[in-house]
């Protein structure tokens, strides 16, 4: 008897990669319930998803005219995402995958990696897949010195603000500034902003 793999989907949308090194991409993004942490500041509702079979998602993400592919979540890496991949690649998609970092990947079974671990992690030394393409921090005023040994497995480093909707907008401009000031004094990161925040699509 064949088993059907099937996944927690959350939503399946085509939009434009608003962070990191990709910002302004267009992009078919699979974002999957479920997470590993409930870090305060996350802005994603996964715990609501929908199963869907890996045909179903072939289908609904091949209906784009968009080879590039970004699993998110939530966690994607929680889920058994070589059958997915390996149908999403006879179509020609291109993978990327945004992590946290706590789960270390298969080898391959991506074409971008995205690390954003997260601070709560780094302070019990939980992250296991200490390489990729972009590692992505959000940065919340902690020491950078913190990642020397992690990102010299990564080729682009970026530093993102921290932004809180609970936050007043000076606190939040306090958070730019500072992350600004961060990136001026530590050149080898860059500055990513969530630009598609501010142009009010998903």
């Amino acid at each position: 008897m064949t088993v059907v793999q099937t996944y927690p989907i959350v939503e399946i949308f085509h939009s434009i990669q608003g962070e990191g090194y990709n910002v302004g991409r267009p992009s078919v993004f699979i974002r999957f319930g479920g997470c590993n942490l409930r870090c305060s500041w996350c802005d994603t509702d996964f715990d609501t998803s929908q199963m869907m079979t890996t045909q179903e998602i072939v289908n609904a993400t091949t209906a784009y005219a968009c080879e590039h592919v970004i699993y998110t979540g939530g966690e994607p890496a929680l889920q058994p995402l070589e059958p997915l991949s390996e149908s999403l690649r006879s179509h020609g998609c291109h993978l990327s995958i945004e992590t946290n970092g706590t789960i270390a990947l298969q080898e391959s079974l991506v074409d971008w990696i995205c690390v954003s671990p997260k601070q709560q992690v780094e302070k019990n030394a939980l992250v296991r897949q200490s390489t990729g393409d972009e590692l992505k921090v959000v940065y919340v005023g902690q020491s950078l010195g913190m990642y020397d040994e992690l990102s010299a497995g990564f080729e682009h480093l970026f530093l993102q603000p921290c932004y809180d909707e609970t936050k007043t907008v000076e606190e939040n401009g306090r958070m730019f500034r500072s992350t600004c000031e961060a990136v001026k004094s530590e050149p080898h990161w860059r500055l990513s902003l969530q630009t598609h925040k501010w142009m009010g699509i998903e």
